[in-house]
């Protein structure tokens, strides 16, 4: 057997296990707060208060402003100047929380705006309130639109979580430094490492499409309903 094939099969378990137990729970925690703080963050915008508008605005702005890696430094390697430690993957999870908050809040103020105006004024006139209004008629209607630009932000975080590498996150691109560390052989473990996360972005992009097709399907079935 080669020598580069038999290093790559020698270090598969390594990766998965890192993939497994760093990487995606990294992933589907970031993005689950992520949503929850940009739904938030869009629902300022669009009906709070202007003082509290101004300070997520400037949240969002900073947010989409910086590099997500001089983010990640600041947080893990900043904050203990001002005598707030944080572990590593607690350090990572808030990183990219509100990265993630910022970017999707700009998603979800988008296509709440898109839903038409006749749809509120539908709503109250049987009787419900604006609470009811939003999360009985207007959302689900917006989440339709949203799933496809979400689904792209989930995707990107997946590969993103390769940075917090940089603040000592064992995950599955550290793992393969770790190996490269011992073995030297970079090329060959980056090649793997990039195959996996290629794997991964794969998987979810099928997935993607096989939701946005059923979403599809069942936004012509309410259109006909409509007619």
């Amino acid at each position: 057997m080669p020598h580069w094939l038999q290093l790559m099969l020698d270090s598969l378990w390594p990766l998965l296990w890192a993939a497994a137990v760093f990487t995606t729970p990294l992933t589907l925690l970031s993005f689950a707060f992520g949503l929850f703080v940009g739904l938030a963050v869009a629902l300022i915008r669009l009906f709070g208060p202007k003082p509290l508008v101004a300070v997520v605005r400037f949240y969002v702005w900073i947010f989409r402003g910086t590099p997500l890696l001089v983010q990640l430094f600041l947080i893990f390697y900043g904050l203990p100047s001002a005598g707030i430690l944080l572990d590593a993957f607690t350090a990572a999870l808030i990183g990219f929380t509100l990265n993630v908050g910022a970017y999707t809040s700009e998603i979800i103020r988008a296509v709440i705006g898109s839903v038409p105006k006749g749809q509120w004024e539908a709503a109250y006139s049987i009787g419900m309130t604006w609470r009811q209004a939003m999360w009985r008629t207007i959302l689900p209607q917006a989440a339709r639109v949203a799933v496809p630009p979400l689904s792209n932000t989930f995707i990107s975080l997946v590969k993103d979580t390769s940075l917090a590498a940089a603040i000592t996150v064992p995950e599955m691109f550290q793992a393969a430094q770790r190996i490269v560390a011992v073995t030297y052989e970079p090329l060959i473990l980056y090649v793997e490492a990039a195959i996996l996360y290629l794997a991964m972005s794969s998987v979810l992009s099928a997935l993607q499409t096989r939701l946005e097709g059923r979403l599809n399907r069942y936004g012509g079935f309410l259109e006909e309903a409509r007619v």
